[in-house]
């Protein structure tokens, strides 16, 4: 059984996550074994190591003082968050903020998943930093990930595993054992951190308005308004996911998530539950909240309202409830705002009959943090089941987008915004059809592909024929599994000769690359450069007037206005000393348009050069609602939606990017052949009679048999149309076919509609080629 959410925590052994340019500090003992691995390959492990009273000491793992430790000196005197904790710790720890000497680990071109082994030879604290500065756009140095193993010499048997760190100072802790409850105060403003210690383990939590009980009155959480209010059956951070009142008052807002599967739907267990099941005398949250708040002078309930915190609740097809194992893993948290003062209580659920707490009830961890404190929201992202989790983060042009719209949406681990004030949709839609519009995609993934053999590597995986893409040259693709179904379309852009860059919108496809490349003992990297490289996209019939202005190229590289449609450019905003980008012919849109890349402190140069050069011809910003019906309109397909694993590029509408007979070699092509020459499925577009749109997942019928599902729909406003995107048995997919859209249950309500030709707009993509 694979349980990659429970990692085993053998006693002495610990494993640490570097990420890249970040680094990690660990109390080392003699005998203790260290094993680093670099994660990608050519990453540079630099180590710096102390005394317990600060003297460094490098010979204590073994390593030559090889070289000045310029890259922890970096990072300790920058002012990002990571720069911040590390030099906290430091000074915790009493060591010196600025490291003499370090010792390095791999070579240039160490291979992905290269290990190298220390032993520690006396007791020490040592910085672990996975080196590497600022990456150039034309660049492939990215700094990556690096894993630390530690094998300590002596194991203490762990009975739990340790806490998270604290996120900042906090005010108040509390340990809630397993099967009981405790009551404690918070007020208006503070945050409250439940921490799941061993993971799997719910709990429970409950407040009430202390204001109005002071007056009497005693109001906690009520579900049903929560939901109404929300809109959303699972509680979720961002700007709406807040916990209401029967008053219709928010109680309290999510701010962090690192699960993303918790429950709002019923009661906290009771002693009923039990006793139906038959373990009369069972301990109930409902009876540890009625002890816990019974100082308080709150009124016992047989069955609490709440949240139920880390409990994998869902609705099956028959819209009967069911439960699981939760997802939480140890150390896993939510962070609470608390909207006003509040009386609060936390359970550590005692259900150890089913599933509810994988079957072994363990504690619950909370923490307070007072008013002050400075937290950014944010839900976990995971490229895979077994990855590190990483929180929401923003891109770098969120301090501009940010003073435009509070209306963000969580994409891929990054905050996007939806739409903007002052604008909306429709307003932003337009503006990219009839002038420009500027738009953050940095939650697109880059891959740095580089090495002798990575031009072989990208024929394996992509669909096109890599092989003749010329420098500054990029092309669209598809990459697939070996059963033909789609694992991610990308952009290849070719830099050199060996060099290339892949932008695509999985982070897991990075994973697969690596993997193709080492099953076939290829010699080539691939370096993830996300966080490397952000990216803005400027979109529109006047997107040439406003970037030609501003984009300065050197004598031997195209000018941006000569750079042809699926070529690129490299350049700098404004002049010969100006912020480096590389600037593409690519978009999303339909439209004629650019992307610039740019390293994350470029951003804001480049952000305001595009948006004062813009101004003269009607830039406006545009968000993601907009985006959809762009997209549409173009007939652009999107991951999860016109393609997934079990669909192949031509079921997905975009078999042109297969080279049947120039790329004998890509992964699944036998496969995506064979569903080709025997095609049960096609994406089609189709045009809705009457006002009501038509959403992703809706039945398409012909009679009672459905024949087809709607994979995209909206509003287009230049077609005044109710226009969709449909994956569509072969059947039915010839040009004037008239079929049904289903909503309801598919059969007591349905939208007439007829196949069209699609892209709906512009299909011979004249306006992008222009």
């Amino acid at each position: 059984m694979r349980e990659p959410g429970l990692p085993l925590f053998q006693p002495g052994v610990e494993r640490h996550w570097v990420c890249g340019a970040g680094a990690v500090i660990l109390h080392l003992f003699r005998c203790d074994r260290v094993s680093v691995t670099d994660r990608e390959g050519r990453q540079a492990c630099e180590i710096a190591v102390f005394t317990p009273d600060g003297q460094e000491d490098l010979a204590a793992l073994g390593l030559d003082p090889a070289r000045e430790s310029a890259g922890i000196n970096r990072l300790l005197s920058g002012a990002d968050r990571e720069s911040r904790a590390i030099a906290a710790e430091l000074r915790r720890r009493n060591l010196p903020a600025r490291v003499g000497r370090a010792g390095l680990l791999f070579a240039k071109e160490s291979a992905p998943g290269e290990t190298v082994e220390l032993v520690v030879a006396r007791e020490c604290i040592a910085i672990f930093h996975a080196a590497g500065g600022p990456m150039a756009v034309d660049a492939q140095d990215a700094p990556t990930d690096l894993s630390v193993v530690v094998h300590r010499a002596t194991a203490t048997p762990l009975i739990e595993p340790p806490l998270p760190e604290p996120l900042a100072d906090f005010r108040h802790e509390l340990r809630v054992a397993k099967c009981t409850a405790q009551a404690y105060e918070v007020k208006a403003g503070e945050y409250i951190q439940v921490i799941d210690v061993a993971g799997r383990q719910c709990s429970d939590f409950v407040c009430v308005d202390a204001r109005l009980l002071e007056k009497g009155v005693e109001r906690g959480f009520d579900m049903t308004a929560t939901r109404t209010m929300t809109g959303l059956l699972y509680p979720g951070p961002g700007l709406y996911s807040k916990f209401f009142s029967t008053d219709l008052q928010p109680l309290v807002e999510v701010v962090q998530d690192t699960v993303g599967r918790h429950d709002s739907f019923g009661l906290a267990c009771t002693a009923r539950f039990y006793e139906d099941q038959g373990y009369p005398g069972h301990p109930s949250c409902s009876e540890n909240f009625n002890g816990t708040l019974k100082p308080y002078g709150i009124q016992p309930k047989r069955g609490w309202p709440c949240i139920n915190f880390f409990y994998n609740t869902g609705l099956s097809s028959q819209n009967a409830i069911f439960l699981e194992d939760p997802w939480s893993r140890p150390g896993d948290y939510v962070l609470l705002r608390a909207m006003t003062d509040l009386i609060c209580a936390s359970s550590a659920c005692p259900d150890d009959i089913d599933a509810t707490n994988a079957w072994n009830p363990t504690d619950i961890h909370v923490r307070i943090y007072p008013a002050t404190s400075d937290f950014q929201r944010a839900i976990a992202f995971r490229m895979s089941a077994d990855s590190e989790p990483r929180l929401t983060r923003e891109t770098a042009f969120h301090p501009r987008t940010s003073a435009l719209t509070r209306n963000f949406a969580e994409y891929r681990g990054f905050w996007l915004p939806t739409r903007y004030n002052n604008h909306g949709a429709v307003d932003e839609y337009w503006a990219a059809r009839e002038a420009a519009i500027v738009l953050d995609l940095s939650a697109l993934r880059k891959f740095e592909v580089l090495g002798p053999e990575a031009e072989t590597l990208l024929q394996l995986a992509c669909t096109r024929n890599v092989k003749r893409l010329a420098d500054l040259q990029c092309v669209y693709t598809a990459l697939c599994y070996e059963t033909g179904g789609m694992l991610d379309d990308a952009i290849v852009f070719r830099l050199g000769g060996d060099k290339f860059r892949l932008v695509c919108g999985d982070e897991y496809t990075g994973q697969w690359l690596r993997e193709q490349a080492a099953k076939r003992g290829l010699r080539a990297w691939v370096k993830s450069s996300t966080d490397q490289l952000h990216n803005l996209s400027v979109q529109g019939p006047k997107s040439r007037d406003i970037l030609k202005e501003i984009v300065w190229t050197a004598p031997a590289n195209p000018k941006l206005e000569e750079i042809g449609w699926f070529h690129f450019t490299i350049g700098r905003i404004g002049g010969y000393d100006g912020a480096p980008v590389i600037a593409s012919r690519t978009g999303y849109t339909g439209e004629l348009g650019y992307e610039l890349f740019c390293h994350p402190k470029d951003a804001l140069k480049v952000w305001d050069a595009v948006w004062e050069a813009g101004q003269p011809h009607g830039l406006k910003p545009l968000g993601l609602e907009a985006l959809d019906m762009l997209r549409i309109e173009a007939g652009l397909v999107f991951g999860g939606y016109e393609f997934n694993d079990q669909v192949d590029p031509f079921e997905a509408g975009i078999g042109f990017t297969v080279a049947v007979k120039g790329n004998e070699a890509f992964i699944g092509r036998d496969a995506v052949l064979r569903r080709k020459e025997h095609p049960q499925r096609l994406l089609v577009g189709l045009e809705l009679e009457g006002n009501e749109t038509a959403a992703h997942g809706n039945c398409v019928h012909v009679g009672r048999a459905q024949v087809g599902v709607v994979t995209s729909g909206c509003r287009s406003p230049i077609l005044k149309k109710n226009i969709a995107l449909c994956r569509m048995d072969v059947a039915y997919a010839a040009i004037g076919t008239e079929v049904e859209v289903g909503k309801l249950d598919g059969q007591q309500k349905r939208i007439p509609a007829t196949v069209v030709r699609f892209p709906f707009y512009d299909p011979e993509k004249i306006r992008p080629r222009s």
